[in-house]
């Protein structure tokens, strides 16, 4: 059997799917064929139902559950791993509160945008980039502040740009659990019998990735563009860790509150079917 997989070029993605991506584990008779991708070009795919198993935000599943489930491995949760509100000067928290600033988000389906507001509802004056292009657009002053993540969480002090607050931070303050981010999930039609040799066959690539760490580097430099090997480990690191090879019972509770935050906030629509595979 042959399944569409699609997942972003980032560092973490690629450091989980290498050893399926080229074969280095059991991959129970399963076949797949591989499209990388931004994260929010995921996210829209996810909307259409174009893929067979997919890396997306939690925001953007919110959104599709009717079409997806959520698979138990390959999850991007943890803590002080939240996405970053910059700007060039210190722009103070109640100066964000009331809304007035222009703000550059990296997609309106990621949940960065979702945390966003959650942390400030007042703000509605948004500009949607790229990842990649917000460093940039605030520091030509297209935008007052820029909602950032993946590798330029690494870079954006050696720009002179400051943090004004880390909504991870805000997320754990708030809740204690660790901040849910993104999720691989696969088309609910697919027999059952599937779903679980895909979650086994992911589950057992990152655990290979863990074991053998530099095996995937090839990969993931190829994806990394100008990244030094150094950002790419502490991409990793970030990102990739106990929940992304089995969310347990905190992942799962992380995960829901999200939910239930975002639906009290009117900011995503109620599941429709088990969030969860089983």
């Amino acid at each position: 059997m042959t399944l569409t997989l699609a997942f972003s070029p980032c560092p973490n993605d690629c450091f989980i799917f290498d050893a399926i991506v080229h074969r280095r584990i059991d991959l129970e008779g399963l076949d797949f064929s591989v499209r990388l991708a931004d994260v929010e070009a995921l996210n829209r795919s996810a909307f259409a139902a174009e893929t067979d198993v997919t890396k997306l935000s939690f925001h953007a599943f919110a959104s599709c559950t009717d079409d997806y489930v959520l698979l138990d491995a390959g999850s991007a949760l943890g803590r002080n791993c939240g996405p970053l509100l910059i700007a060039l000067r210190m722009v103070p928290l109640d100066e964000v509160a009331k809304g007035g600033l222009t703000v550059a988000i990296p997609g309106n389906h990621t949940t960065a945008h979702l945390l966003l507001g959650l942390a400030f509802p007042a703000v509605q004056n948004k500009q949607e980039l790229l990842f990649s292009d917000i460093e940039g657009a605030v520091l030509d002053g297209t935008c007052d502040a820029g909602l950032i993540i993946h590798e330029n969480r690494f870079t954006y002090e050696s720009k002179g740009l400051r943090k004004v607050v880390d909504l991870g931070e805000y997320w754990e303050k708030e809740t204690g659990a660790p901040i849910p981010l993104g999720g691989v999930v696969i088309r609910r039609a697919l027999p059952d019998e599937t779903k679980q040799r895909v979650n086994r066959v992911l589950r057992r690539s990152v655990e290979y990735a863990f074991t053998h760490r530099t095996a995937s580097l090839p990969y993931v430099r190829r994806h990394a563009q100008e990244m030094s090997e150094e950002v790419m480990y502490k991409h990793i690191d970030l990102y990739v860790n106990e929940f992304s090879v089995s969310l347990g019972e905190e992942g799962r509770r992380a995960v829901e509150l999200l939910f239930a935050r975002a639906r009290a906030g009117g900011i995503i629509p109620a599941a429709t079917a088990p969030l969860f595979l089983t």
